[in-house]
């Protein structure tokens, strides 16, 4: 501080021989250059504070927002069988843009046709991006059905046959793989959606693995339902990270584990967050709200998830 205070005396004082000696111009230019200096040297210092508090300190711009949030129509599948059109005009408002149908009593779509229920969504500003259907006498139907409706993705639902074997998930995989070359020519991509049992392990394997190690990773996708991964002790991060790429679709859903129920987000032991920050991970590019039980109504809990999400920095 001192050799500041003398660097300015000396300054001063060289500026008032100069006037004295009739040198304004000179003066001037001093003046000038000092003021530079000095303003220069506060500049540098001020950058400095910045750039160390963008260094240390939480980057708050880096924080993602939800967007684009998917419902999965089995979430509402009381209400759509009801009304269907009238269903999905409450989705709309409530904010949803992506939709996955499954198949009911009323057929693949709740009672519409494909090109209807395509039509109904555009018109809302929504789209058909995935149905839930079997493998069974009907999946050439099923696949043009879905090809009318507008869909990318057309997912099994469950295994094509049953046996906690690994003959039988070797089987299944088999299906799939054709199943899949059926959709690939439809423009289609095919997934399995998995539930609690594929997680079971038979002679030191896990069965779903089967299905994943036996498969082609470029034709036969995963709509991984990360409520049932998590309830059987099972990570999704390391799924995530030994199969990268398989995991275009998700099943998001919070989940009541000691009860083996789904829940309104906030509500269960699931960590929504982290996995949403996982999302570049397993090539994840929609993900569906999927509630199956609630605690009033089916589209009070799904515009409680949507403003949970909405409301949600990850």
């Amino acid at each position: 501080m001192r050799i500041r205070i003398r660097r300015a005396e000396h300054f001063v004082s060289g500026i008032f021989v100069l006037f004295s000696l009739g040198s304004n111009i000179l003066c001037g230019r001093l003046i000038q250059s000092y003021i530079f200096m000095q303003t220069r040297r506060a500049f540098l210092k001020t950058s400095g504070c910045l750039a160390a508090s963008a260094l240390f300190a939480p980057n708050l711009a880096e924080a993602a927002k939800v967007k684009n949030v998917g419902i999965q129509l089995y979430t509402v599948r009381k209400e759509m069988l009801d009304d269907a059109a009238g269903t999905l005009k409450q989705l709309a408002k409530i904010g949803y843009k992506e939709l996955e149908s499954a198949r009911s009593a009323k057929g693949n779509f709740y009672g519409l046709q494909p090109k209807e229920i395509k039509k109904i969504a555009n018109d809302l500003g929504m789209t058909v991006r995935s149905g839930h259907v079997h493998i069974d006498t009907d999946w050439q139907r099923s696949i043009d059905m879905a090809a009318e409706a507008g869909q990318t993705y057309l997912v099994c639902s469950s295994l094509p046959s049953e046996g906690q074997t690994v003959a039988n998930y070797q089987r299944c995989a088999d299906t799939f793989s054709k199943a899949a070359e059926a959709c690939k020519k439809a423009n289609l991509v095919f997934g399995y959606h998995n539930h609690e049992y594929e997680f079971d392990k038979v002679d030191g394997k896990v069965l779903y693995d089967i299905l994943l190690d036996r498969t082609d990773a470029d034709l036969v996708k995963m709509e991984m339902d990360l409520g049932w991964v998590i309830v059987t002790g099972n990570d999704p991060l390391a799924y995530f990270k030994k199969y990268p790429g398989r995991f275009p679709l998700w099943h998001l859903k919070d989940m009541d584990k000691a009860k083996k129920e789904s829940t309104e987000f906030g509500k269960g032991q699931i960590n929504v967050k982290q996995m949403l920050q996982n999302m570049d991970k397993s090539g994840v590019k929609y993900f569906f709200v999927e509630q199956e039980e609630y605690p009033k109504t089916a589209l009070e809990s799904a515009k409680y998830d949507y403003d949970y999400l909405a409301r949600l920095d990850y």
